[in-house]
């Protein structure tokens, strides 16, 4: 079961929250970071957009070392020097 950390921000003029300093550090955001805010019908989902995106990334390469022929790191190491190999044609 997830952890689930219940917290309240109030939401200033300028539409502007500050996050309690429990969410920030579970979030593992800091001063300067960015977050991402998915919207579920009634619900928003805070992520840190670090993480996001390299969710979105790891979604997006699903299934592509099995189209490239990949199968263990025998093939990686081959595949990289076969790119070696040729850049130094």
């Amino acid at each position: 079961m997830q952890n689930i950390l219940v917290d309240n921000a109030k939401v200033m003029a300028k539409g502007q929250i500050t996050l309690p300093k429990d969410i920030r550090e579970a979030l593992g955001v800091g001063t300067g970071d960015r977050v991402t805010l998915i919207r579920r019908d009634d619900r928003v989902i805070m992520m840190n957009s670090a993480i996001y995106a390299m969710k979105m990334l790891q979604q997006a390469m699903d299934g592509e070392a099995e189209k490239a022929g990949i199968e263990s790191d025998d093939d990686v190491v081959r595949m990289i020097m076969d790119m070696r190999a040729e850049e130094s044609k």
